[in-house]
């Protein structure tokens, strides 16, 4: 086995962005008079998430409450490793075809249309491949060419059919819905607590953050972007009613016998950990299941192609990290962004519309 080494989510804050909450948590009651907040920490979707809403006395402990049990829903729909889960259950199927329950086929429709909208840099059916790096099973191995050819054949989002509920993939074939499951959850449950009245709450799916509203004070909530060069953050970013998605490959890595630091995000075309000029990116957009579909898909592309596809769409921002030290953000941020103290010699380039 290859000497190895981790950095994986973990109590609250193990990922990319960090909530900065400070003084403001207890300042709904001055400012909003019948309001309260309130806070629920649980493991789920193999990470810890924290949810801070504020509303009306008497609604947000029951917001709060059905807010989890949406997500917990969701997860055992999804898991690849309960054997009880459709996801599951699918991927060990003969018949290699199955009728899907609404929030499955919804949420697998996305994530091909997503793919197609990518160019393949997002591809749900990678799965066996992160299994054969060791990635799932925490038993890292760098795997032959050969049985990295013998994988890739079996993958392509493009294989796969839907009908209706009905999806079908070829034998072999896994799916994963890593790439865009807490994106769509951490919708899911800012639509519950909507729906419970409250206009303002944090939503902190292991470094998935969903921003419901501004602060209960009217400003933005201040976001704490982390350094991908170590401990602490890299600067603040400040949105109201957004989705903050970072992916990088500094997150999850081990160093195999060759020396070499190997990712878990990985290039669909080579089936190898993606190496290129990024070492973060990070997307703010409406729903956070694009979100978390584009921060994976354009740190695949690289910094030259990501902006392309920026240009093209435009409706998302974004913030780049190069692997030499230079952050590259979207206009629409620039002023929403700030760098810490021990990060301000870092050069920042804004990225124009044309």
């Amino acid at each position: 086995m290859n000497k190895k080494r981790w950095k994986q989510a973990g109590a609250a804050v193990f990922m990319t962005i960090l909530l900065m909450t400070g003084c403001f948590l207890s300042s709904s009651s001055e400012n909003r008079g019948e309001e309260e907040s309130g806070e629920t920490e649980f493991f789920a979707m193999n990470t810890y998430l924290t949810f801070q809403a504020y509303g009306e006395a008497g609604t947000i402990e029951n917001a709060l409450k059905e807010a989890q049990e949406r997500v917990e829903e969701l997860e055992k729909k999804w898991s690849v490793t309960d054997p009880d889960s459709e996801i599951y259950k699918l991927n060990h199927s003969k018949e290699r075809s199955a009728v899907l329950s609404n929030d499955t086929a919804e949420v697998i429709r996305f994530a091909l249309s997503m793919a197609e909208e990518t160019g393949g840099r997002l591809d749900p059916t990678l799965y066996p491949v992160l299994r054969a790096w060791g990635f799932t099973t925490e038993d890292n191995r760098i795997p032959g060419q050969e049985e990295l050819s013998e994988l890739l054949e079996k993958t392509g989002y493009e294989k796969i059919s839907m009908e209706g509920n009905r999806l079908t993939i070829p034998e072999g074939m896994e799916i994963d819905l890593g790439a865009v499951g807490k994106g769509y959850a951490g919708d899911e449950a800012a639509e519950v607590l909507k729906k419970y009245g409250i206009a303002s709450a944090l939503l902190n799916l292991g470094g998935n953050v969903q921003a419901v509203g501004s602060r209960p004070d009217g400003r933005d909530w201040r976001l704490g972007i982390r350094s991908p060069f170590g401990e602490g953050n890299l600067g603040v970013l400040e949105v109201s009613d957004k989705a903050v998605v970072t992916s990088g490959n500094y997150e999850r890595y081990f160093v195999g016998e060759d020396g070499r630091t190997y990712g878990h995000i990985m290039n669909p075309d080579t089936g190898c950990p993606v190496d290129n000029d990024l070492i973060s990116m990070t997307i703010i957009t409406d729903e956070g299941k694009c979100g978390d579909a584009l921060s994976t898909s354009l740190f695949v592309m690289g910094l030259s192609e990501a902006e392309k596809f920026w240009r093209a769409h435009q409706d998302f921002e974004m913030l780049a990290v190069t692997e030499t030290g230079e952050i590259y953000l979207t206009e629409g941020i620039e002023n929403s962004f700030s760098l810490e103290t021990s990060f301000q010699k870092m050069k920042i380039h804004v990225i124009e519309e044309s």
